[in-house]
């Protein structure tokens, strides 16, 4: 996939739910894995010519794993001329060794999103982009069904009163697929998550199980996210 393409998905996602509005600062999320740098690319790239006016400033949160090197992040929003920033936290002391978690996911997450919201605000930013694509929205919409017994999925934009933040993402309608895509053809370096639960969570869990309705049942994906979709407009109208 190119990067006009990647941006065409981008911009689509955006004028339809309003995403950016003029003079914007928005703080793009980054783990170093391929979503969250496909999103700053593509974000770099939107803003030259996106008839509103933004700002865009790289963020990561450092959970505090020793074997976690971001210099090629570094590299990357120094070559973009991006503002980063790096927070430093003991997350992954405090879930594996002070509370020793069996499901760390949660409490991960929500440290999490609490470090990097203070970071957000420090760094004057009104918002956030989450690097969230297609399938990340249908597979939380499972999740949500199976584990919790909800019909429950990522909002395209959310307001966080507590925090007078709004988060966007920009990725939800594209295909991890064409993520992949994008993320070879400009053989853009991509950091391993160096968490011990990467690939064994519930998520990874209900990742196999759309893989596998998908190939059963060839278009199941999307009909999913079109539903989706569908109850999002219904409820904006309402």
């Amino acid at each position: 996939m190119k990067l006009q393409q990647l941006m065409s998905y981008l911009r689509r996602a955006i004028d339809d739910y309003h995403m950016i509005e003029e003079n914007d600062r928005i703080a793009i999320g980054i783990s170093g894995g391929k979503d969250s740098l496909a999103l700053l690319y593509g974000m770099h790239g939107l803003r030259r010519f996106y008839p509103k006016k933004f700002e865009i400033h790289a963020v990561t949160v450092d959970l505090g794993f020793d074997n976690l090197n971001l210099d090629q992040i570094k590299e990357i929003c120094k070559q973009l001329e991006v503002p980063y920033t790096i927070v430093d936290t003991d997350i992954a002391d405090v879930i594996f060794h002070q509370r020793k978690e069996s499901n760390p996911c949660s409490l991960c997450a929500k440290m999490r999103k609490g470090a990097l919201n203070d970071a957000i605000k420090t760094a004057g930013c009104n918002k956030v982009a989450y690097a969230h694509h297609k399938d990340d929205v249908v597979e939380t919409m499972l999740m949500s069904l199976i584990y919790e017994g909800r019909f429950h999925t990522f909002s395209p934009v959310t307001y966080l009163d507590r925090m007078d933040l709004t988060v966007i993402r920009p990725l939800m309608y594209m295909q991890e697929s064409d993520v992949i895509g994008f993320i070879n053809k400009y053989e853009i370096p991509v950091v391993k998550s160096p968490c011990p639960a990467d690939g064994h969570t519930k998520r990874e869990y209900i990742k196999q199980l759309l893989r596998r309705l998908n190939l059963e049942n060839p278009g199941v994906k999307e009909r999913m996210f079109a539903a989706i979709t569908t109850g999002l407009e219904n409820y904006i109208r309402e």
